[in-house]
């Protein structure tokens, strides 16, 4: 049986009795939206002595048919039960003909979930005291969101409890993840980097010294139509600028034994972004081949946890690290966030890939 969101299908073949006709292709259909079973591809020989019953397929042998009333509409046979369907049960439909044996199909019914309430489920950074030059916040929710005008229910609030002007980088394209549980913020860029008018005119962002509130309204509505479960606040504190790149030789690693199961512990120089983090990171095993797992970054983006599907083995890996990773303020592995452009041409090229070894031992 296929389902198809209103309409459920089953396609069979009837095998008539004796030298009757060549085989009928039937489809027995149930539409949802009606809750009207309906019969195709039956001859009007077929449709005259043609009959369709519905039971409650869980209940005993000797138990009735469902009410209903039989008609034929446009040489399909329908049967409009008197009460609705319900859901989580499954329904027999039996037909039966002069011409034809019996033919017994299923459907189940599926149990409607009630629309979720949305919530706001985690912002990152996640940590307490965050850059002056922060790029981006990411905000994740618990439903698909509504998009195209996300930035009205977005606030910045300073420790005077005033609103920030325009901090957000606001664009036509929308920066969500492909499910719509995620949105991608990004400070203007123009009031972080130094020597921008934006920044001339307007200031930073956010300043050093100062506390900040992140809000998101709660009237922010999802797909169903739903606003947030409440609003959502973070509250931090604003540091001086983060200057310096992601250094992976000063990273710590943690490593299990061999033979085991064990969580690779990999602890940063300097928390990262979340989202980067979660995905450019990989591990090779010693044979050279990525090794599947799931990843996990944690305490404060300042550390990327890594569970094997599969037991280590002794032997030395390596960590696998696309300079694209980057911290809160964009500094990256291959680059600052700041460049002085007309020096460009003077840096060696930035390989895609940086390498760290580690040893899994017995």
């Amino acid at each position: 049986m296929r389902t198809l969101p209103f309409l459920l299908v089953v396609i069979c073949g009837l095998n008539p009795i004796g030298a009757a006709s060549e085989t009928t292709a039937v489809r027995i259909t149930l539409d949802r939206k009606t809750n009207t079973f309906e019969v195709h591809g039956l001859s009007p020989v077929e449709l005259q002595s043609a009959k369709l019953q519905i039971f409650v397929a869980n209940e005993t042998n000797d138990a009735p048919a469902v009410l209903g009333i039989s008609s034929v509409q446009e040489n399909q046979l329908q049967f409009h039960p008197r009460f609705p369907l319900e859901p989580g049960l499954s329904y027999r439909a039996v037909l039966t003909a002069d011409r034809f044996k019996p033919i017994r199909r299923n459907f189940q019914i599926p149990v409607e979930k009630p629309p979720q309430t949305p919530e706001v489920t985690h912002v990152f950074p996640s940590g307490n005291t965050l850059p002056e030059n922060l790029l981006k916040f990411y905000l994740h929710f618990s439903t698909p969101m509504r998009q195209g005008n996300s930035y009205r229910f977005v606030h910045l609030i300073n420790d005077e409890d005033e609103e920030v002007e325009l901090p957000f980088l606001e664009i036509a394209q929308e920066m969500w993840s492909p499910d719509g549980t995620r949105l991608t913020l990004l400070l203007d860029p123009g009031r972080i980097k130094r020597g921008l008018k934006p920044r001339e005119d307007s200031g930073p962002a956010l300043e050093a010294g100062r506390e900040y509130t992140l809000v998101i309204d709660a009237d922010w509505k999802n797909l169903d139509g739903k606003p947030l479960k409440q609003a959502f606040r973070k509250a931090f504190q604003v540091g001086p600028p983060d200057t310096q790149q992601p250094d992976i030789a000063a990273w710590k690693f943690e490593t299990p034994q061999a033979n085991g199961h064990g969580t690779l512990a990999v602890r940063f120089d300097e928390p990262l972004d979340h989202a980067l983090a979660s995905r450019v990171l990989s591990v090779i095993d010693p044979q050279g081949q990525p090794l599947a797992g799931r990843v996990r970054v944690v305490r404060g983006e300042t550390q990327w946890h890594f569970l094997p599907d599969a037991k280590w083995i002794a032997g030395e890996y390596q960590l696998h690290a696309k300079t694209i990773l980057e911290d809160r303020a964009g500094n990256s592995l291959g680059r600052p966030f700041e460049v002085d452009l007309s020096r460009e041409t003077d840096r060696p090229p930035i390989p895609p890939v940086m390498v760290r070894t580690f040893m899994i031992t017995k």
